[in-house]
Formats: structure tokens, sequence, C-alpha cells
């Protein structure tokens, strides 16, 4: 199986993909009361890297003996099946909706504890299926499966679709793309998510320009809830 262009597995040892362990640590420890199992990803606009945030953060959350699966709930514009070089022909979408079984569906990625659960067939009324009560029970069965469930969502700005899947999971990251992302948009995202009590891991800020003496690459930072960097790291 050809191996994705993905940094945690094209080079896992470089300072990116660490900055990416650094995410899991964090967000390991974000929460001392409530155990964090299921994890949204979202961003406030397109192109922002947060399909490819959520795909790092899977593999470095499997790479630690967790057993993960990721799930495309990018109803509209879905990616991680060519982030992984598989096919979307069954997905999520087919089992809500009763055509296949969960087992017929998910996909062993080939990364050891890491399944991949793709959109599956866009159906008529994306937000009508991930608000359904079907999908909030699809969600709480998996957490007898796995570990960690990651899920990619739509930009929260453009659709309600992430904020209807905040409400029933165990915390949210808004990736934000510096000299990208609109100030203003970020903001408006992350009132968008508070508006449902959405609970607000932190802010993942990429796309950072480096340049100089020797090196040009991006800055990875974690930011928690109130603001305060966590980690940052270059690329050389």
């Amino acid at each position: 199986m050809e191996k994705p262009e993905l940094i945690t597995i094209q080079d896992p040892k470089s300072p990116i993909s660490e900055s990416y362990r650094t995410l899991r640590t964090n967000i390991q420890f974000s929460s001392i009361d409530k155990e964090i199992q299921t994890i949204m990803l979202t961003s406030s606009g397109p192109g922002e890297g947060k399909s490819t945030t959520s795909s790092n953060l899977a593999i470095v959350m499997a790479e630690s003996g967790a057993k993960t699966i990721i799930i495309d709930c990018d109803q509209r514009n879905p990616v991680l099946h060519k982030k992984f070089l598989v096919s979307n022909k069954t997905g999520l979408s087919d089992i809500l909706a009763g055509k296949v079984e969960f087992q017929d569906a998910v996909i062993n990625t080939g990364i050891e504890n890491l399944d991949l659960l793709t959109s599956g067939t866009k159906p008529p009324n994306p937000s009508g299926v991930l608000a359904s009560k079907r999908m909030k029970t699809f969600i709480e069965d998996l957490k007898d499966k796995y570990r960690y469930i990651i899920i990619d969502t739509p930009p929260v700005i453009a659709v309600t679709d992430a904020q209807i899947v905040s409400t029933y999971v165990d915390g949210c990251i808004l990736v934000v793309a510096s000299l990208q992302a609109d100030r203003d948009a970020a903001q408006k995202a992350k009132r968008l998510l508070e508006k449902v009590n959405a609970n607000i891991l932190g802010t993942v800020l990429n796309k950072v320009e480096a340049k100089g003496k020797g090196y040009y690459g991006y800055y990875y930072s974690y930011y928690d809830e109130d603001g305060n960097k966590k980690k940052k790291k270059k690329k050389k």
C-alpha cells in the first residue's frame, strides 16, 4: 500500500511531527476531571489545514498505542480519503442510512492502531444527518471500540455542521492558518462554538512562515483556551 504524504508518516522524526506529539500530550492533559475521547477539529474557513491536522493528530494518537479512528464528517467537501489514498465509495453516511454495516465501511489504514471512516455517499441534507439521533448513538457506540475518535468537520462559519457535532464530543480544536485566516473570522468561529457550549480545548496555529539564517518552513503552535502558547516548533 502506498504511504500517505503526511509528515508524521513521511518524516516522523521531524520537528513538525514532534509538534503533533506535543499537541497529543496537551490534549491528553487538557482535562483532569473528564476523559477526552472524542475530539472534533474545525476551522473558520477552507484551506486552513484542519484535515491535515486531523490526520496527523490521529496518526500520533495511534502511534502512542491507543486504538484510534478518524472520521470524515465533512459531507460537503470530504478530503480524508484523498489524504489516506483510499476509496470513498462507502462511509459514514451509508452506515447512518442503514445501507452498510460499520465493519464493511471502516478502513484499515495500514498504520498500526488507526482506522479510517470516510464520509461516504453525499446525502441531500448533511446537517440533518449529523444532527440525527442515529449519529449521536453511533459515536457513543464507537467509544467501546476506540480510545480516541478524531472527527474532521467543515469550517464552522460556512455551515452549521461543526456546531452540531461539537455538542456531543468531549472537546473541539480550532485550526487557524496564520496570514490566511481573517482575525474577525477566527473570533467569530470561536463565538459560534461557544454559543452551543462547545468545550474548546484550544487552537492550533499553523502555516506560520519563518524565514532567516538558513531555514524556511512553518511554525506549528498550540494555544489553550485562555490563549496561552503551549509549544512552537520549526521545520528546517
